[in-house]
């Protein structure tokens, strides 16, 4: 299993938190000094099951800042998945990656649902 996170980010602070609490053994990724590739996140993006759109973090600077609100409705899936790639604090986080299983973001429910 995976953690990708940003440890400055609170809610990763949380998630890795929640994982300790249950002895859940992981690696560990920083997301911003080891950024995923396009490769990864299509890989990442398939088996999560979600919207392409719910893999940015929308609610960061950078995302503000390069107005992607009104960008990503006429992009390419592969043109976002570049995007993504070129930048950890695009990606919304953290992230647990199973072999199977992608889990965007900390909701506790959908991690206890797995993991129980």
């Amino acid at each position: 299993m995976l953690f990708v996170q940003y440890p400055k980010c609170s809610t990763c602070r949380k998630a890795k938190a929640w994982l300790d609490e249950r002895s859940v053994e992981y690696d560990i990724r920083h997301i911003v000094e080891e950024n995923p590739t396009a490769e990864e996140l299509r890989s990442w993006h398939r088996a999560s099951g979600l919207p392409l759109r719910r893999f940015f973090n929308t609610s960061g600077m950078l995302y503000r800042s390069m107005g992607l609100k009104d960008k990503l409705p006429g992009m390419s899936d592969d043109e976002m998945y570049a995007l993504l790639a070129t930048d950890g604090m695009l990606v919304k986080r953290p992230l647990l990656v199973l072999d199977d299983v992608v889990l965007v973001g900390f909701k506790e429910k959908d991690w206890e649902k797995l993991l129980g």
